[in-house]
């Protein structure tokens, strides 16, 4: 779970940084669903999956920002 998590993650920042919003916001979609999988789990803790997910949405909102 957590290696699925971790993918999703980094398939996410790939996405964001080049700066493909629409394939972004489905990566960054699907890595918080992995996150609050394994934090339910309890393979990481909730916070940290909330800050991990908040740090993506920043940066969702950054490039979408850009594109607008």
């Amino acid at each position: 779970m957590r290696t699925r998590a971790r993918t999703q993650v980094r398939l996410a920042r790939t996405a964001i940084e080049a700066g493909k919003p629409d394939l972004a916001a489905t990566s960054v979609m699907e890595a918080i669903q992995q996150l609050d999988r394994a934090a339910d789990a309890g393979v990481i803790h909730r916070k940290n999956a909330a800050r991990r997910k908040s740090r993506l949405m920043k940066r969702l909102a950054s490039v979408q920002q850009d594109r607008g």
